[in-house]
């Protein structure tokens, strides 16, 4: 099995997994603990494209700068299958569900979550903790999705640290299924500890 393509300006941070059938062209940069799944592609020609600390890209992901935009994903976020990212930034703890498209310009806040289908047009700016559905899409509802989605990040980097090893079945796992009812636990108690008290100071 031959290795992914990664251009000469690509820079592999210490990715977890980038599947042999990726292909990575011009200012890509990828963080440490991400993964880069079955026939992503992404191309920066003209500005830069971030895929940051534990972030997934998963199969048959498109990302493309914009003109005059570069696209930027946050930590722990979930890029799902055939989503396609143009010029935009996806803040952290976001999921982008299966099949949207967001274009140039948009800005998509923390612990999000955009409906597969949906369709973002150009500027459009989505605040934290939002739910997004439609096309164009717009937001429905209005609820932190930070644990759920850290949850699911976590879920695929333990994924591509399995297969990095040749593990394919790691979810199948009586330990893994433990691994994760203690991760949920504890990034439970992380993010009620990050949340603002009600108390008067």
């Amino acid at each position: 099995m031959t290795g992914p393509f990664l251009g000469p300006d690509v820079k592999d941070l210490g990715a977890a997994w980038i599947d042999p059938s990726a292909r990575l062209f011009g200012d890509v940069e990828i963080h440490p603990g991400a993964s880069v799944w079955c026939n992503v592609v992404v191309r920066a020609e003209s500005d830069r494209v971030v895929i940051g600390p534990r972030a997934n890209i998963q199969d048959f992901v498109m990302i493309h700068v914009g003109a005059g935009t570069g696209t930027f994903v946050g930590a722990d976020c979930s890029i799902t299958h055939h989503v396609t990212l143009h010029g935009c930034d996806i803040g952290e703890a976001c999921l982008i569900g299966i099949g949207a498209t967001i274009m140039d310009g948009c800005r998509i806040g923390a612990g999000s979550i955009v409906a597969g289908g949906a369709f973002l047009k150009e500027g459009t700016v989505i605040p934290p903790g939002s739910i997004v559905m439609g096309a164009p899409g717009a937001v429905t509802r209005s609820r932190d999705n930070t644990l759920a989605n850290r949850l699911n990040a976590f879920l695929y980097r333990r994924n591509a640290e399995a297969y990095a090893t040749g593990d394919y079945r790691l979810w199948s796992t009586e330990g893994f299924r433990a691994e994760m009812t203690a991760e949920r636990a504890r990034l439970a108690a992380e993010v009620q500890a990050a949340a603002p008290s009600d108390r008067a100071s």
